[in-house]
């Protein structure tokens, strides 16, 4: 992880420790659900946005060639370059061995 300079942040709101020890951050966030905490030791907190995948999706991350086919698919797919097939409605019906 890259360290930003505190010249890079902006304030956003300002809050209160509640009785828990809790502060409300909700209406600063994003989308994202997860995020990393870290605290210097000077006591100023950052938080880092985390992304989590499904388990059975680790495996395109770790196969750097089938992550690029399917990035270069959806990047394909975006830009209009598809190429119309046939149907294979003719073979659901197949067995399948």
């Amino acid at each position: 992880m890259t360290l930003k300079r505190k010249s890079e942040f902006k304030m956003r709101k300002r809050t209160r420790v509640d009785s828990r020890k809790r502060v409300s951050i909700g209406s600063v966030l994003n989308s994202y659900e997860e995020y990393d905490v870290f605290e210097h030791k000077d006591g100023t907190i950052m938080l880092t946005p985390r992304v989590s995948i499904p388990a059975n999706e680790l495996w395109l991350h770790k196969n750097s060639a089938a992550k690029a086919s399917v990035l270069q698919g959806l990047k394909d797919s975006a830009t209009g370059k598809l190429v119309k097939k046939s149907s294979l409605s003719a073979h659901a019906n197949d067995e399948i061995e």
